[in-house]
């Protein structure tokens, strides 16, 4: 019945009869419920008698239909049910509308009059499972709806982040801006800076050029006026001043390398040298102030230590003789002890065993401390303990050298590292002032009460070059008791075999007429005894060491040592000063001692006195004791020591006639006599300095005061056999000069070998040879480098003020 009133109705009837043919439910349009009077809808579903295929046709579910069951929906409580369930404080309108037909909207919930805000308003869709009925839902509030807190916060929080934005983006682009000016301006400054270090540069080249040049002629003159005949006094007033003007250069010196390693300009050379020699040159520096003194300076180097290696030796010189220097300088008493060695000192004092030849006897003599001198030192790994060792391992790695002389082993290690230590019993360092060793112009005691004077940069300025070298320096110094400093340096291995380093230790200046010889060194020092073994080994004499005379003695009436030769008829016999006048040893004279081998009497050794200083008195009581006429003294060098068994031996005519010439004045007297030598400088006073040097060892010298005249003087062909040349000149400066010198020459060469090559039957030999040497001579220190000079085409460089030994270095390549 129910069912059958929704027939009547057109629409009605056309849903329920689509229920049918789909078999889903359908709504019917809105009506009045009974008893409420609510509108409603009749949710309709199709029942069919029998169980349908699983895809049937509309012919199978209209003859299946059996009729339709409904139920019936109140909207308006459905609607209530569910404002309930949203409620909250602000009340909402709820309109409900069936707009399946578009034009004319049914309304079935709610009432249009009603007084909302329709400010705010949401329209929805409904579906309630009939896709051919359309249902609308407005929502809206009954009242203004109120401002929310969440809302004002949202947007209070929207704005500080837009402002923090805004703030953010101007930052940025402020500081992208601020960037762009600080690049421009860092631009601005580095051409600034680059600017100012070419200035400096060319400041420092003509201020070293400048202040040298007069000391040049300071020196130069005082060196001539000491080869003239002048009174005792005049002498010792010209020395005084020479020897002022040397400090003088050596404090520029310093100061212009500071600068120049602040400048980075500083650059070190690669050349083969001879870290002995080296050595040697630099104790000869300080040879008359130790032995005025009265202390011990003394050198070893370990056999491990190559002869020679590839590095800068001038620079490694100014290490050394800055730390011995300053060793000088803060000692009055001891000693001054330089080790190089190839690792480092260790502690090694736990071990007892050594393989040497030095354990066979006590050497020790109860000394207080055993050191080089017997004076405390501030690090006792230098002492005795620790130098035997390393004696015991050179000696060890000797042996196997024996072993392996005909092998093709060599060290797989391009480099040598080598290690450097000064030690020395003076005033040592204060505590409060060994932070600041190194910094420079730094002194520990800068009150105006020193005792002891310098500009405290030699310290800081060597760091630099040690750190050059790829090394570090360091130091331990106790107060009252001394310093010991000890540096690496890293050096390039010479191409050759390394084990020649070892076995030859002779450096080809030194004589060999010794070689063979038999020694006994007797010395109750073991550390300085050791020192004189290793300068007497050094030219090729076989040492043997003994703690005192009587032992010596007995030594010698041995047929055999502990070492492998036989000492029972040594040619030499060296007995330390302090030693023979002591109250031990005192009152013993040599006729009196039995030198006996077997019961006979043979030939007595030669008595050689070590000394580091000894009075008149002193020498002619040795003298009467049986010693030689010739006293060694301290510090030992290797070339001194040749020299002086040179005249105990009688051997040093034959000696006159060898090497040892060519390093005084005599041969280079020899090379210059009758050589014409140019001299091109634009100072006046620099010219009659090296005229004067030149002519003194006979040269014929003319000068030139610019290198266009110099440029005039050797147009060829010329009679000139050399020429020093000047570099900072005016108009065309020596480099400018060398240039034109060596195309004129390259000219002239090639038209004579092309003349020679024409003529038939020329001699293919008779080549052109126009190549006058040219020697650099300069105060410029920063430009005026010895890879400048070759490029230029000189052969050579000489600095101001040039000495005679660089004056020998110089010329003798070229003049034989």
């Amino acid at each position: 019945m129910f069912i059958y009133e929704f027939f009547k109705i057109q629409e009605d009837r056309e849903n329920i009869l689509r229920a049918r043919a789909t078999g889903k439910a359908v709504l019917t349009g809105p009506f009045r419920l009974l008893g409420s009077h609510h509108l409603g809808v009749v949710l309709t579903f199709p029942v069919y008698k029998s169980k349908l295929p699983s895809s049937p046709t509309l012919e199978e579910r209209v003859k299946a239909t059996a009729g339709y069951v409904g139920g019936a929906f109140d909207v308006e409580s459905l609607v209530n049910n569910l404002l309930g369930q949203l409620a909250g404080n602000q009340a909402i309108v709820v309109n409900v509308f069936d707009v399946t037909n578009s034009s004319d909207p049914l309304i079935m919930y709610g009432h249009h009059d009603q007084d909302s805000d329709m400010s705010f308003t949401h329209e929805s869709m409904l579906d309630f499972g009939d896709p051919f009925r359309k249902h609308q839902m407005i929502c809206r509030y009954h009242q203004k709806a109120p401002t929310s807190w969440t809302t004002l916060n949202t947007a209070f929080l929207f704005f500080v982040i837009g402002i923090l934005l805004g703030y953010i983006s101007y930052g940025a682009a402020m500081h992208i801006v601020k960037v762009e000016d600080d690049f421009h301006k860092m631009q601005e400054l580095k051409v600034q800076a680059e600017a100012a270090d070419v200035a400096k540069s060319e400041f420092l080249a003509t201020v070293s050029h400048e202040i040298r040049t007069p000391m040049n002629g300071i020196h130069g003159m005082l060196a001539l006026l000491l080869d003239t005949e002048l009174s005792s006094t005049q002498m010792d007033y010209a020395q005084t001043a020479q020897d002022c003007g040397k400090a003088l250069i050596t404090l520029i010196n310093d100061v212009l390398d500071r600068a120049k390693i602040e400048a980075g300009k500083l650059e070190l050379e690669v050349v083969q040298f001879d870290i002995r020699s080296i050595l040697d040159d630099v104790l000869s520096l300080f040879s008359e102030k130790s032995r005025h003194k009265g202390i011990e300076l003394a050198v070893f180097v370990s056999d491990k230590v190559p002869q020679f290696v590839m590095g800068d030796p001038g620079r490694f010189r100014q290490i050394i003789t800055n730390l011995v220097g300053n060793s000088v300088k803060f000692t009055e008493k001891g000693h001054i002890f330089v080790q190089v060695h190839t690792k480092v000192l260790t502690d090694l004092k736990a071990l007892t065993c050594m393989n040497g030849r030095l354990e066979s006897t006590d050497l020790s003599n109860g000394c207080p401390f055993k050191t080089l001198s017997g004076c405390e030192a501030a690090d006792d790994r230098n002492s005795w303990d620790t130098f035997k060792h390393l004696l015991s391992e050179e000696e060890l790695s000797s042996k196997i050298l024996d072993n392996k002389v005909n092998s093709a082993e060599c060290s797989p290690d391009k480099n040598v590292t080598v290690m450097v230590c000064v030690e020395d019993t003076g005033i040592g360092i204060p505590i409060r002032a060994q932070d600041r060793v190194f910094t420079p112009f730094m002194q520990a005691d800068s009150s105006t009460s020193r005792n002891y004077g310098g500009t405290g940069i030699g310290l800081s300025i060597s760091k630099c070059l040690v750190e050059m070298m790829g090394g570090q320096i360091n130091f331990v110094s106790r107060p009252q008791v001394g310093s010991t400093f000890s540096f690496s340096a890293v050096f390039g291995r010479c191409k050759k075999n390394p084990f020649s380093d070892v076995k030859k230790p002779l450096c080809d200046d030194l004589p060999t007429g010794f070689r063979g010889l038999k020694a006994i060194v007797v010395d109750g020092k073991p550390v300085r005894a050791a020192v004189t073994r290793y300068h007497l080994k050094r030219l090729g004499i076989i040492v043997e060491v003994a703690s005192n005379i009587k032992m010596a003695v007995a030594l010698s009436g041995k047929n055999g040592s502990t070492s492998h030769a036989d000492f029972s008829q040594p040619d030499l016999v060296l007995v330390e000063k302090d030693l023979w006048i002591s109250v031990e040893n005192g009152g013993w004279n040599i006729q009196q001692l039995e030198w006996k081998r077997n019961g006979q009497t043979f030939k007595l050794p030669k008595m050689v006195l070590l000394a580091t200083n000894i009075s008149t008195a002193e020498f002619d009581e040795c003298k009467a004791a049986g010693f030689a006429d010739t006293v060694v003294m301290k510090p030992l060098r290797a070339s001194m020591v040749a020299a002086c068994l040179q005249q105990v031996l009688g051997m040093g005519k034959k000696r006159r006639q060898g090497k040892e010439m060519q390093n005084g004045n005599a041969f280079l007297h020899s090379l210059l006599y009758g050589k014409k030598i140019l001299v091109v400088d634009d100072n006046k006073v620099n010219r009659r300095v090296a005229a004067g040097a030149l002519k003194k060892f006979g040269a014929n010298v003319e000068c030139a005061e610019s290198g266009k005249a110099a440029l005039a003087l050797l147009q060829l062909p010329h009679n000139f056999d050399a020429c020093f040349m000047d570099i900072q000149m005016p108009e065309m400066d020596g480099f400018e000069a060398t240039r034109s010198i060596r195309l004129m020459e390259s000219e002239a060469n090639k038209r004579m070998n092309e003349e020679n090559s024409s003529v038939i039957g020329g001699n293919p030999h008779n080549k052109g040879q126009w190549h006058v040497p040219i020697l650099a001579m300069t105060a410029d220190v920063i430009h005026a480098t010895y890879d400048e000079c070759l490029k230029s085409g000189m052969d050579g460089y000489v600095s101001k003020p040039f000495e005679e030994k660089n004056l020998y270095q110089a010329v003798a390549k070229f003049f034989k």
